[in-house]
């Protein structure tokens, strides 16, 4: 069984890892995240996946299977990146607000010898927000770290009317998905069995 390295320094990827049972090893990447703002969403989000394995397979001495994600938000073609600012926070909030966004998680997986790229996207449904809703979530700082400025696994998702596709690819990663994807390169999860 090969081991995983988790190529990113999201808390929320390692945990989703880990209680799914996969061992991992975090070795964050250093690329600079830029994005072609003329491709879709699918494509930058996949493309800065396979960067972000490249650049730490780059580091390491010998053959291991590498994860890497990147995940994107979007609405009618405009790409959201992490806000910067209250006013770059407050102004996702208010765009999304009562509104349908995508969330489009792209996978890079590879081993020296074979890489797999794939991605996922949902579509999220806010309830209409007041500006109190706004404002009180702001003031958690949650927005701050996660693209589109919310986390639908913490108080953000007191704001998601329904979602279309894949609950974690919201959260960065499309488990499922990755789970099918590992099992070829024959990377699974460790199963332990209480007798």
């Amino acid at each position: 069984m090969n081991t995983l390295v988790l190529a990113s320094g999201s808390p929320r990827r390692l945990q989703l890892l880990e209680s799914f049972g996969y061992a991992c090893t975090v070795i964050k990447s250093t690329i600079e995240e830029t994005m072609d703002e003329t491709m879709s969403p699918e494509h930058i989000a996949q493309e800065l996946a396979l960067s972000k394995a490249q650049d730490v397979q780059r580091t390491l001495d010998e053959p291991r299977v590498i994860l890497a994600a990147d995940t994107l938000v979007s609405q009618n073609g405009r790409l959201f990146g992490k806000p910067g600012t209250i006013d770059e926070a407050r102004a996702c909030l208010q765009l999304f607000s009562g509104s349908v966004h995508q969330v489009t998680t792209g996978v890079a997986i590879c081993d020296g010898s074979q890489q797999q790229l794939f991605y996922q996207t949902t579509d999220v449904e806010f309830w209409r927000l007041t500006e109190e809703d706004i404002e009180r979530y702001i003031s958690t700082k949650e927005p701050y770290d996660k693209a589109g400025g919310y986390g639908i696994q913490g108080m953000g998702g007191l704001f998601v009317k329904s979602i279309k596709g894949d609950y974690y690819t919201v959260v960065g990663l499309p488990i499922a998905a990755v789970y099918r994807h590992l099992k070829d390169f024959g990377c699974l999860p460790l199963v332990s069995v209480d007798n």
